[in-house]
C-alpha cells in the first residue's frame, strides 16, 4: 500500500492519520488503527447529532432525515417477500428500523454503542449488542447506512451478515466514495473520511471486489444526493471554521451534477445479491 493522504480527527482528539491506498482494491486504509476505538466515538454531538433537533443545520438534517428515511423503505419493498424479514446493521437510534417495522417488516437490529440503544429502547426499539445476541435465523433484507467504514474485522463481519442473508435475499450497503468531486476538492477536510471513525474508504471497484470474495454481486447502484450537500456543509467547517452555507451547496450541486456523468457520487448505496450456483 501507498501513502494517499494525511488527515485528522477533527470532531473529536485532534489527532492526525495516514490513509494508505491498496491499488488492487482501489481502497483506502486508514493508519493506525486505534485498539480503543471507543475513545473516539465519546462525544455527546457524535453520539446524538441523529436526534438532535436545535439548530438551524439541526433542522435541515431532520428534514432530510425524514425524508430519506421514506426513500429507504420504499427501496427495500422492492425486494421482500412475504416474510418481510429485515436485520439493520449498525442501527443507530432505531429510526430507520421503525419506519421499516410501520410499513409491515418484522425487524431486528444490532447496534454496538450502547447509548444508542438506550435511545433507541426510548423508543420502543430494542436493539442487540452483537450479531450474537441475535435469533438465530437468516433475513430476507440486510442493510448497512453508512455502517461498513466503522468495522474493525472487515472480513470475518462481511461474513457472518451473508450467513444470515437468505440464498435469494438482498444485502443493502451505503458508503461514502473517496471518487467523488467533492472529495477531491477537500482534500483532506473532506468530512466523510472521519478518522479513525472510518477505518476504510470505499470506492465503486473496492465494494464490488471485497463482497465478491464472500459471494455477492453488485446488481445495483444509486446515488445519495443529500450526501452531497450534508458532508460540503461539515468539510467547509473543517476547512474554514465556518458554515458557508452557500459554498457548500454549490460545491455540493457540483459533485452531484458530477456524480450523473462519472457515477462517481458522494455516497452510494450497493444493492448485493448473492451470486447464482
Amino acid at each position: 500500500m501507498k501513502p494517499f493522504l494525511r488527515t485528522k480527527d477533527f470532531s473529536v482528539t485532534g489527532e492526525a492519520f495516514e490513509l494508505l491506498l491498496d491499488e488492487d482494491l482501489q481502497m483506502l486504509v486508514t493508519r493506525p488503527q486505534p485498539e480503543n476505538l471507543d475513545l473516539y466515538y465519546q462525544s455527546e454531538a457524535y453520539i446524538s447529532h441523529t436526534d438532535a433537533n436545535s439548530t438551524f443545520s439541526d433542522k435541515m438534517y431532520q428534514a432530510v432525515k425524514t425524508f430519506s428515511l421514506w426513500m429507504k423503505t420504499q427501496l427495500i419493498k422492492g425486494y421482500a417477500n412475504d416474510n418481510r424479514s429485515l436485520l439493520d446493521f449498525g442501527a443507530g437510534t432505531g429510526d430507520f428500523l421503525l419506519a421499516a417495522q410501520r410499513n409491515r417488516w418484522s425487524v431486528e437490529g444490532v447496534e454496538p454503542s450502547r447509548d444508542a440503544r438506550m435511545r433507541s429502547r426510548e423508543k420502543r426499539m430494542e436493539l442487540c449488542r452483537d450479531m450474537d445476541a441475535l435469533p438465530k435465523k437468516q433475513f430476507q433484507v440486510i442493510t448497512l447506512w453508512h455502517v461498513l467504514e466503522h468495522l474493525p474485522d472487515l472480513e470475518n463481519q462481511i461474513l457472518q451478515l451473508v450467513w444470515r442473508l437468505e440464498d435469494d435475499g438482498t444485502m443493502v450497503v451505503a458508503v461514502p466514495n473517496f471518487k467523488s468531486y467533492d472529495a477531491k476538492h477537500y482534500k483532506e477536510f473532506w468530512a466523510a473520511y472521519d478518522v479513525p471513525r472510518h477505518l476504510w474508504h470505499f470506492s465503486r471497484t473496492s465494494i464490488e471486489k471485497v463482497f465478491a470474495k464472500h459471494g455477492l454481486n453488485v446488481v445495483q447502484t444509486k446515488p445519495m444526493i443529500f450526501d452531497a450537500f450534508y458532508v460540503s456543509l461539515l468539510s467547509e467547517k473543517y476547512k474554514t471554521g465556518k458554515q458557508n452555507f452557500i459554498k457548500a451547496f454549490f460545491v455540493g450541486l457540483l459533485s452531484n451534477v458530477n456524480g450523473w456523468r462519472t457515477k462517481e457520487h458522494s455516497s452510494i448505496i450497493y444493492i448485493l445479491q448473492k451470486k447464482e450456483p
